[in-house]
């Protein structure tokens, strides 16, 4: 694992992130406690659980760094193809920075790996049909750049509505270039137009 996070960071760096995550869910969960009886109780339940979670994310992790490398593979060995590698490196930079498993929103992290599939399984096909890779990026990119142009004027303060625009992106991303790997929920650009307007009210 540690080595298919190298070209991320150091495994000290991918050490702590697995125990600030764990710590996080194991006594931090919302609702908080509010005396001192539930803090001990808290406490008490977090302890036995702690290591359980750890191994959980740890697991997680691995899965995830393994779908990264062969992403970063295929984006690197894919000849003539250089708006869709293009495209799929950038999706990989803003999927996978350093503390991905910190700042991932935990609901999230659990479709990672499916996420990481897609790029790779979009570029396997990628020379059966590239025009219409072109023509679901030409569909999919004006939808992506003004998330992140939203997201610039907003200096990062990302809301739930925010967030939720963020991952159906993601999800669109599978459904347009990688349908065999299903999504969650009925996903389209309808769809990503219709939480963009709720955005802007």
């Amino acid at each position: 694992m540690a080595v298919a996070y190298m070209p991320l960071g150091t495994q000290e760096e991918l050490r702590g992130q697995i125990i600030d995550v764990a710590i996080d869910r194991a006594f931090l969960q919302e609702p908080l406690p509010s005396n001192e009886a539930d803090f001990k109780q808290r406490v008490q339940d977090g302890r036995g659980r702690l290591t359980l979670i750890a191994n959980e994310v740890a697991r997680m992790s691995a899965t995830i760094l393994a779908e990264y490398a062969a992403a970063a593979r295929k984006i690197k060995d894919t000849k003539n193809a250089p708006e869709a590698t293009k495209d799929a490196g950038e999706q990989l930079q803003k999927l996978m920075p350093k503390n991905f498993i910190a700042v991932a929103p935990w609901a999230q992290l659990g479709h990672y790996a499916r996420y990481l599939k897609a790029i790779t399984s979009r570029l396997d096909k990628y020379r059966a049909d590239p025009a219409r890779d072109a023509a679901k990026l030409k569909e999919l990119l004006p939808l992506e750049r003004r998330y992140w142009r939203l997201v610039a004027e907003r200096k990062g303060q990302i809301d739930a509505r925010m967030q939720e625009y963020r991952w159906m992106l993601e999800e669109l991303r599978v459904s347009f270039f990688a349908q065999e790997l299903r999504t969650p929920y009925p996903v389209s650009a309808k769809r990503l137009d219709k939480v963009w307007a709720q955005l802007q009210n």
